[in-house]
């Protein structure tokens, strides 16, 4: 929960400060994109832990932790949505 809060509220202060319109379609992209290729890459660390996990164990871990950060990056976008509008009302 914590890091969902603190993403929310990274992306109002983004959508907040930085002047413009941002784009969130692009943001959405570079969130599926970099959620893809850290859970993939977290995912075959794990295969290697000393625990000896499975090869099918790192591959569940590589689908939820991308799961995580594609959720996380939509929890940002809506922070930044809502930093645009707060931006919008104060020039109003």
């Amino acid at each position: 929960m914590w890091f969902e809060l603190l993403a929310l509220i990274i992306g109002v202060a983004f959508g907040y400060f930085r002047s413009g319109k941002e784009d969130q379609v692009v943001l959405i992209k570079q969130g599926l994109v970099i959620g893809i290729i850290v859970g993939f890459i977290l995912g075959i660390l794990s295969i290697f832990t000393p625990s000896g996990m499975s090869i099918h164990a790192g591959i569940e871990d590589a689908v939820g932790i991308t799961v995580r950060v594609i959720i996380l990056a939509l929890i940002f976008v809506i922070g930044v949505m809502i930093g645009d509008y707060l931006e919008m009302q104060k020039k109003k």
